[in-house]
């Protein structure tokens, strides 16, 4: 069972978080500290759950009532592993391995697999062993060698399958921009040592401890993180004997993105330039973003691969550019959150679906990012541009 002394750590945990410390109380550097799974079962990184809503006070307390009642069931049972994702193919040589956010889980980002004249290029390679085990699968379905990896940015949930990819692939390089280095000195830092001593301390929940532990073993091998091939500007670049645009921003979603774009297919990986339910905000400079997706909108792409969500035609990705656009402006205007919020989650609606679900999730995100840019001056606090 949950003890009462456990009970009241959680409680005074989540009344600092609602009186303004914005270290998260759970594990470190979630995405949205607001939010339900985040709070009770976060992944690990800054990364977010696009499957729960920002965490209330009173939620928060109804989940620990839960966690009360049902914690002599969640120690004694591991819920069972998220079923494999399956890969699908978007275009000649192109395939899709779609992310995903397991229960009770952090999420994977989406995982784009080229095939080239000398084996696979693999863009983003998830958080999770079951995602990187199904690229794995794939290469030897396909009986081809990995050999070459693009990791889009840092974040953990793009970057964390590199080590498993390469112990099989050693051969296999990883280009990506040099933008991780401050990561694991600064943010990742900081992430480390509050996982550090979440462990030591023991996880009370099987799940949770899982997710501290596959962040502290992805941590005992930054280097894996590491470009062995630093992309440092924009270029073109042969990778396996195919040649492919890589496309580097300049401080968007982090201090330097790379984006992948193939003349031959006109498929675009953008990592997360584009998510839903919403753009994820967390270590982000959103003017400099603004001016990546104009960059982006320039190419003569025909389907633009989100680093979450599904496939994007040209009037897709307009869409998402255009309400991206109008809700950065409402943040740097006056007019409400909610506001902000609601026209963001109209704007996107046709994106997810147009589902009450969806729909609920974007505004709830939406609203929470409002608030987080007006506290730093219409930036993430890790942006390092200047105004």
């Amino acid at each position: 069972m949950v003890s009462i002394a456990m009970f009241a750590t959680a409680l005074a945990s989540i009344l600092r978080l609602q009186h303004g410390n914005r270290s998260c109380p759970c594990l470190p550097g979630s995405k949205n500290c607001y939010a339900a799974k985040r709070a009770c079962h976060p992944s690990l990184d800054h990364q977010r759950s696009t499957s729960t809503r920002p965490l209330t006070f009173t939620r928060c307390l109804t989940v620990f009532a839960l966690l009360a009642v049902a914690g002599a069931h969640a120690q004694e049972k591991t819920p069972p592993l998220p079923p494999t994702p399956s890969v699908r193919q978007l275009a000649p040589h192109v395939f899709l391995l779609p992310g995903a956010v397991p229960e009770e889980r952090g999420p994977d980002g989406n995982t784009v697999i080229f095939e080239v004249p000398q084996g696979l290029v693999v863009v983003d390679t998830g958080r999770h062993v079951w995602h990187s085990d199904a690229i794995l699968a794939f290469a030897a379905a396909r009986k081809q060698d990995i050999v070459a990896i693009v990791n889009t940015h840092w974040h953990l949930d793009h970057s964390s399958g590199n080590r498993r990819l390469k112990a099989v692939f050693p051969q296999a390089q990883v280009y990506t921009t040099g933008a991780v280095d401050r990561a694991l000195d600064s943010f990742l830092a900081k992430s480390h040592a509050r996982a550090k001593d979440r462990a030591a301390k023991g996880e009370t929940d099987p799940v949770q401890a899982q997710e501290t532990q596959a962040f502290l073993d992805t941590m005992a091998h930054a280097d894996s993180l590491r470009p062995d091939v630093t992309v440092a500007r924009t270029q073109s670049k042969s990778l396996g004997g195919k040649t492919f645009d890589l496309r580097v921003t300049d401080r968007a979603v982090t201090d330097g993105d790379v984006w992948v774009y193939d003349p031959a297919t006109r498929v675009a990986a953008l990592g997360d330039l584009v998510t839903l339910p919403a753009p994820f905000f967390e270590t982000a400079c959103p003017t400099q973003w603004s001016t990546a997706l104009d960059q982006v909108w320039a190419a003569p792409f025909e389907w633009a691969i989100p680093g979450h969500g599904d496939p994007m035609s040209r009037a897709d990705f307009d869409r998402y550019r255009s309400g991206y656009k109008a809700f950065v402006a409402c943040v740097q205007g006056k007019s409400e959150a909610k506001s902000c919020a609601a026209t963001w989650a109209q704007t996107v609606a046709p994106l997810q679906g147009n589902t009450a679900q969806g729909k609920a999730q974007a505004l709830e995100y939406a609203e929470y990012y409002v608030g987080m840019l007006r506290e730093h001056g219409g930036k993430s606090a890790e942006c390092q541009a200047p105004g």
